[in-house]
């Protein structure tokens, strides 16, 4: 736990069997796939104050990568808090769908009511009772999305440049959602100056979730 969060950027499996010197890549894989479970408190705050929120897509295509990922495609939304004129805290999750329900959704899981979201002109965020909804619609010759949603747009590219950086491409969309746990993890305590703080926090975490056999590792959803 000390290795995982005392490197900025995380580490793959390959890396931690190395630096450890284990003799299975599953044992250094099924370790860092519990640790990512601890890595979200139950009960934790939602975000705040004015929220950007916007979809993107991990797998197929990936700009900077040369053919596709050889994983089926995977939807993410992510929520993106604004602290003057920086980035606050984050909120990311994967989602069936475009719809109502699952936009909606994500958004009262991980917003306070009453909050100002600002979205982009899709349909499916419209109605979004109990918040101050601020539509951003693009229409031609206007500001891109990533000038109209800067903040959450910003996290997308540090969180596609991590996935193919530290774990070169190679997450699979059925476990993708615990790597995003891991992204938020540390993005939320990115500003933190004690790596031992990280530490601890994953440490007492740890200590509170349930215990996760192999098997329900290799088919989280089975």
């Amino acid at each position: 736990m000390w290795y995982v969060t005392s490197q900025k950027n995380g580490v793959s499996a390959l890396g931690l069997q190395r630096i450890l010197g284990l003799g299975s890549y599953q044992t250094a894989w099924a370790w860092l796939q519990k640790l990512r479970r601890a890595m979200v408190r139950p009960g934790r705050d939602r975000l705040s104050g004015r929220v950007e929120v916007d979809e993107t897509y991990w797998g197929g295509e990936e700009e900077g990568v040369l053919g596709r990922l050889p994983y089926a495609k995977a939807l993410i939304l992510v929520a993106a808090q604004q602290e003057e004129a920086g980035i606050g805290r984050i909120r990311m999750a994967c989602v069936p769908d475009l719809t109502k329900a699952s936009l909606h959704g994500f958004i009262r899981q991980t917003v306070e009511a009453g909050r100002t979201v600002v979205t982009a002109g899709l349909n499916a965020y419209g109605g979004l009772a109990g918040y101050v909804h601020q539509p951003m619609v693009i229409r031609r010759q206007a500001a891109s999305a990533s000038e109209l949603l800067p903040r959450v747009h910003r996290v997308v590219s540090l969180l596609k440049r991590w996935l193919m950086g530290t774990h070169q491409g190679a997450v699979r969309s059925d476990h993708l959602a615990y790597y995003l746990d891991e992204f938020t993890f540390r993005f939320n305590r990115r500003t933190s100056a004690s790596r031992g703080k990280l530490f601890y926090r994953l440490m007492q975490q740890a200590a509170l979730v349930q215990p996760r056999p192999y098997k329900t590792l290799i088919h989280p959803k089975g």
